[in-house]
């Protein structure tokens, strides 16, 4: 009785500390990093994206940034409003996709040398 006491304490206060929900994956091996740049390049080609780096935004007052070099690849997709997002890329061979959604998230990533990454964040 005291663990779900304990765990609705927990549900209770979160919202009033935090309004985002955010999942990110780094994979362990090569095999895992290489399936999920597979998954960024094919999101890549279904959005048209001729060159390492793209930003979509759909709402308002949504701010994004992408630094790398010429082997590296980045996503950022925003769908609502609010949202913050940077990818800096230095080394070469790094690939990360950033999505958020909802409203007021923020997330600045930072990749240096043959790193792969994907956050999906939910503001609300």
């Amino acid at each position: 009785m005291k663990t779900l006491a304990f765990i609705a304490a927990i549900a209770l206060t979160t919202p009033a500390l935090a309004n985002t929900v955010s999942v990110t994956l780094t994979p362990s091996g090569a095999d895992e990093a290489q399936a999920l740049r597979f998954g960024l390049a094919l999101y890549a080609l279904h959005a048209d994206i001729r060159t390492n780096g793209h930003v979509t935004q759909r709402g308002a007052n949504n701010a994004a940034g992408i630094a790398q070099g010429a082997t590296d690849r980045a996503i950022i997709h925003q769908e609502g409003r609010g949202h913050t997002g940077t990818i800096h890329q230095t080394g070469g061979n790094n690939a990360y996709g950033l999505f958020q959604f909802g409203q007021n998230t923020d997330a600045d990533i930072v990749q240096t040398g043959g790193q792969t990454g994907l956050t999906l964040q939910f503001g609300y």
